[in-house]
């Protein structure tokens, strides 16, 4: 027999009410082993300064980009999608490209920073695991940079002077 409930508020409180159910006690979950005198593991220093940074990263965008290319979520994914597509996995960058559209963000934006990551792309060294990020985030927050100047070329040998 199925009961009927017809609001949806009703439906909700069933719901709460199986997940609540379902839901392992903390007491349970806790680690049993551990001894009197041990110490549970330190936490990375540095992941609450990364966090900070990832704050820090979404407050200057909100502050410097006006309209909906500034708001975290469009500028999380909008990010994420432009470094996608600078390493070629096209596939999951489009698909991130379409919760960025779900989101309502412009995608105008996205190709503008494409375009300032390609022309600073000789800026972005390899060997550097968050040189590729900080010139994504650099293009998100100014898109309209100007390219670097080129990098001088190598002096070329004097031809020998003709007696």
């Amino acid at each position: 027999m199925l009961l009927r409930v017809p609001s949806v508020a009703g439906r909700l409180c069933i719901a709460l009410a199986l997940l609540s159910a379902l839901a392992v006690p903390p007491a349970l979950a806790q680690n049993t082993n551990t001894k009197p005198g041990d110490k549970p593991p330190a936490a990375n220093p540095d992941a609450g300064k990364e966090a900070q940074q990832k704050v820090d990263e979404f407050a200057e965008a909100q502050r410097t980009i006006t309209g909906p290319a500034g708001n975290p979520e469009c500028v999380w994914l909008g990010r994420r999608v432009v470094n996608l597509l600078w390493r070629d996995d096209l596939d999951t960058a489009f698909r991130h490209l379409d919760l960025y559209d779900r989101f309502g963000c412009p995608s105008a934006h996205v190709q503008a920073t494409f375009r300032c990551l390609i022309l600073h792309g000789n800026t972005v060294d390899p060997k550097a695991p968050d040189s590729l990020n900080g010139r994504v985030h650099a293009c998100w927050i100014n898109p309209l940079a100007p390219a670097p100047p080129p990098a001088p070329a190598a002096a070329e040998p004097n031809p020998p002077a003709s007696h």
